[in-house]
């Protein structure tokens, strides 16, 4: 009897097969991998990433303004990423994401301090 789904059998004669297209470990790659392996640690990066949004990242704008003469709408990107910080820990989206927004954040703020500091 024929079916329609036909896969080629491929028998391992016990040697190695190497594969031509191999992916290159990228800092992408690399990042994936690692938000992948913290998947059973979602609630610890949650907690991570508010502890570290409320004690490093929400004073950040108020020092740039009062000593750096920095804009006020600094306030306004300090608030959306807190909020995406914690709507994405409280609605249960995945490590990845949760990782992610915190990355982001953390860049952003670093970014705002070099440009107003330096």
């Amino acid at each position: 009897m024929e079916t329609a789904i036909k896969i080629p059998t491929q028998w391992n004669n016990g040697t190695i097969i190497q594969q031509q297209n191999q992916p290159k470990l990228s800092i992408y790659n690399k990042w994936t991998a690692l938000e992948d392996a913290q998947a059973g640690n979602k609630t610890m990066w949650y907690l991570v990433s508010m502890v570290a949004q409320g004690v490093f990242f929400l004073p950040v704008p108020a020092y740039l303004i009062f000593y750096y003469n920095a804009p006020v709408m600094l306030v306004a990107v300090t608030m959306v990423l807190f909020f995406a910080n914690l709507i994405a820990g409280m609605a249960g989206y995945g490590t990845r994401v949760l990782m992610s927004v915190f990355l982001i954040s953390i860049l952003t703020h670093i970014a705002m301090l070099l440009v107003y500091v330096l």
